[in-house]
């Protein structure tokens, strides 16, 4: 049996940016990707903290060390600028294994979307 399990967080980032005239996406810092194990092109949940929204997207690089997070697209309606927000990622694993499993929990400055 395959259950769906958390398997990254960044908790409690600020919205730098809200481009609704982008395709699509979140664009993450490099490093903050990096941290929290977030690949390129992967499904996340956005979970808005200021004004209770949630969303999926996919996530898309920002530059390196920046702070950037960029809601882009059609969920851009979702957030503002400087709002709160939780990104996660889940994976699927056998029961047996997601009993074992630790996910990548990152915790950067709210201030500075940075790793302190």
């Amino acid at each position: 049996m395959l259950i769906e399990v958390l398997k990254s967080k960044i908790h409690r980032v600020k919205v730098t940016e809200a481009d609704l005239d982008y395709i699509g996406s979140i664009a993450i810092d490099k490093a903050l990707m990096n941290a929290a194990n977030i690949i390129i092109g992967e499904k996340v949940q956005i979970l808005n903290i200021t004004n209770g929204e949630r969303l999926e997207t996919y996530v898309i690089e920002g530059k390196e060390n920046s702070g950037e997070i960029t809601v882009n697209g059609p969920a851009a309606h979702k957030v503002n600028v400087d709002d709160l927000i939780i990104i996660v990622s889940y994976t699927r694993l056998d029961f047996e294994k997601a009993k074992l499993f630790k996910p990548k929990i990152i915790f950067p400055n709210p201030k500075t979307n940075k790793l302190t």
